[in-house]
């Protein structure tokens, strides 16, 4: 599995952008929608030679200044330059593996879930494993097979459960995001994360590995998720997911019906 975390992120970036975005014009021979190195360097006030140093993992210690002068010309969100940030701090070894991620939820936490009954919640940690949830989630993941492990966890359930397919009808969409919820884990130094990486790699193959090693884009945090219940049809879920402070990591993931069908149909759950 590539370690080149600030690398890939920093390329992925780069090419996302148009020159239009940039504000430069695109020219009738450019072989690439994204901006070409020599580009972001003048945007960002870098040198080509230190960009392709960074890109190529042969320089992983940007200033913070640096970070933030690439993350202005590639007008990243706020999620993301907090991101860049991290992984030039774990480049200078700031950031450190630790031990596995804890599974205890705060009794606070709990009784979060328990206001949201009955709709759809969870709690999971950095690796996917689902650590809480509301009988309303119960009723929707359990008839689909998610909830069976002792240990729930939703990247081994969409790569390694052949019932993942049927149960999102958007399933490469789906793929995309677990695979990147663990890169972006991995690629902070999460040793877990990478670990689980490994095992993905092994028992799922190219369709895990090639999700895992492409973009070096970030999970979206908000969105709506198709599923196809076995008891109750089709069901479009807008989503939220919120970081919860001294975690370590673990994410409130709030599930909400997208349409007036989706409200109906879980009312019937």
């Amino acid at each position: 599995m590539p370690d080149n975390g600030l690398g890939a992120f920093l390329r992925s970036r780069r090419e996302a952008v148009t020159p239009a975005d940039a504000g430069i014009p695109s020219g009738p021979r450019r072989r690439t929608p994204g901006l070409r190195r020599a580009e972001l360097a003048t945007l960002s006030g870098v040198s080509v030679e230190y960009l392709t140093r960074l890109e190529q993992g042969r320089d992983r210690r940007p200033s913070p200044e640096v970070v933030e002068a690439l993350s202005d010309a590639l007008g990243l969100s706020g999620d993301e330059r907090v991101h860049m940030h991290r992984l030039a701090k774990a480049g200078t070894g700031g950031v450190c593996p630790g031990g596995p991620p804890p599974r205890a939820v705060r009794p606070t936490v709990r009784a979060v879930l328990d206001r949201l009954e009955p709709g759809p919640a969870l709690v999971v940690n950095s690796l996917g494993d689902v650590l809480a949830f509301t009988a309303g989630f119960a009723r929707l993941a359990g008839p689909p097979g998610l909830l069976e492990p002792a240990v729930p966890n939703l990247a081994r359930y969409v790569f390694t459960d052949d019932r993942a397919t049927a149960a999102f009808p958007d399933w490469d969409a789906v793929a995309d995001e677990r695979a990147a919820d663990l890169r972006a884990a991995a690629s902070l130094g999460d040793g877990h994360a990478a670990s689980l990486a490994e095992e993905l790699a092994r028992t799922a193959g190219a369709r895990f590995r090639d999700r895992f090693e492409g973009s070096a884009a970030l999970p979206h945090r908000t969105g709506v998720e198709r599923w196809a219940h076995p008891e109750a049809g089709e069901l479009s879920l807008a989503y939220e997911s919120l970081d919860l402070p001294d975690t370590d990591g673990q994410r409130l993931v709030v599930q909400l019906p997208a349409d007036g069908v989706t409200s109906a149909r879980l009312a019937l759950l």
